[in-house]
């Protein structure tokens, strides 16, 4: 699997939070340093680190803020003076916005119940001081509406280790759509990139995977600049959809297809006993998988081995360990 350099030009790049990497910008002077963030995903990723209330010219320490007033468009506030720094974050964040637009982030780690940077589920307060949990982040808000086909996430969603995988899975997905994009439309690069995506995308969305199809094989009619956005936003609609085990094991059952002329019975019996305590929850993904992979070098199965399924992101992680 084409897993870039840590430190080579044709490095993953994400943004994240700047606290989460351990620097002290937060507003009591401390961090909220991540150790899988920094530590463990930073192995894989560049980091670009944004802290939108240091970048936007509020002091270390300073006072607390908070989101008030409409859900759709709170204003954020501090807590004790009620001063108002939304429109100071908004300019700075137009001209941010428009810095990350030439980093080629491939996706984003936002730090949770920030009022300036959490996703989901920010706080917001009404004219009575009462607090409901259905807000978003200023600057959250402002990336998220400018790329909204980035893959993103907070870090403490991604402590859940289902919702993990698929953020990293998006994003190394997302990185290899931008090595082709890079290259310009062609419908030959299109059809292989299709072709070697396809059981991810049947893992994910066998339905999408099928309206994926239908627009490949139209490619060829296509105007080309319309050609690539197209083909990301079905693609990033089927990452989106969540995986579950019954559409992984028809995944698989559909890899055994491939080794029918080859597997000795014993070699299928053992296959189909792995999937089974799979479908039980006796053992996790990675092992049918493994399986799966043995066959690939065993039998040499050429268009497996180009499937981006059976690898779709580095071991070390240990992603499917726990799917």
């Amino acid at each position: 699997m084409e897993i870039p350099a840590h430190s080579n030009e044709a490095s993953i790049r994400l943004g994240v939070s700047t606290c989460l990497l351990g620097k002290a910008v937060r507003y009591d002077g401390g961090h909220k340093l991540d150790r899988y963030v920094r530590d463990t995903l930073g192995r894989y990723f560049e980091y670009v680190p944004v802290c939108p209330e240091v970048e936007c010219g509020m002091p270390v320490p300073r006072e607390a803020l908070r989101l008030v007033g409409e859900p759709e468009a709170p204003r954020l506030v501090t807590i004790r003076s009620r001063e108002d720094h939304t429109d100071q974050m908004q300019a700075w964040g137009e001209s941010k916005l428009e810095e990350l637009a030439e980093k080629d982030l491939c996706g984003y780690i936002f730090k949770s119940r920030s009022p300036s940077s959490g996703m989901e589920r920010i706080k917001v307060y009404n004219e009575q001081g009462m607090p409901a949990p259905t807000g978003v982040g200023i600057w959250a808000r402002m990336f998220m509406d400018r790329f909204p086909l980035l893959p993103v996430e907070d870090e403490g969603r991604l402590h859940d280790p289902k919702l993990r995988e698929q953020f990293i899975e998006r994003v190394f997905v997302y990185w290899r759509w931008r090595q082709l994009a890079k290259q310009g439309p062609d419908v030959g690069r299109l059809v292989d990139f299709h072709s070697r995506h396809k059981l991810l995308l049947m893992a994910h969305s066998p339905e999408l995977y099928k309206e994926m199809g239908r627009y490949v094989a139209q490619a060829k009619q296509m105007e080309p600049d319309a050609l690539l956005p197209g083909y990301l936003e079905l693609l990033d609609r089927a990452m989106r959809v969540k995986t579950t085990t019954k559409k992984h094991i028809n995944v698989l059952h559909h890899l055994l297809g491939y080794f029918k002329d080859q597997l000795s019975s014993d070699e299928k019996q053992e296959f189909l006993e792995i999937l089974e305590h799979y479908r039980a929850g006796n053992v996790p993904l990675i092992v049918p998988i493994t399986l799966v992979n043995h066959f690939v070098r065993k039998y040499e199965e050429p268009y497996l081995g180009l499937q981006y399924y059976l690898n779709p992101h580095p071991i070390e992680l240990r992603l499917r360990n726990n799917a």
